[in-house]
Parts: C-alpha cells; structure tokens; sequence
C-alpha cells in the first residue's frame, strides 16, 4: 500500500515520467554519486524519526 502523502506528490506521473526522472539523475550525478546520495537521505530519515520521536543522538548512544 502506498502512503497518500506519496500519491498526492507523484500525482499524474506515470511511468515514463518516473524512468526520464531517474535517466536525468543518473546524468547528473553518475552512477557512482548515487548510492551516496542515497545513504545520506536515509541518515536524513532516520534522524527525521528519531526526532519526532523525540529521541536525540545522546538517548540513542545511551542504550
């Protein structure tokens, strides 16, 4: 199931708009800068959740 959050933003993009999104993103950043890429916007997440949680990098180290 996907979140709405995700529909409302994707909203009328089909897959041909998803595949020339990535294709423009794999030419800009190449394809060695992408798992980077991806690993510090999942470090973002994480701490996004944690935060929210109301948890600090302090509490976590703690446990």
């Amino acid at each position: 199931m996907i979140p709405a959050f995700i529909l409302g933003i994707l909203g009328g993009l089909g897959a041909p708009e998803i595949i020339i999104i990535l294709i423009i993103i794999l030419l800009l950043f190449g394809g060695k800068k992408i798992p980077e890429l991806m690993k510090g916007l999942g470090r973002g997440v994480k701490e996004f959740k944690d935060a929210s949680k109301g948890e600090t990098s302090g509490d976590i180290e703690k446990k």
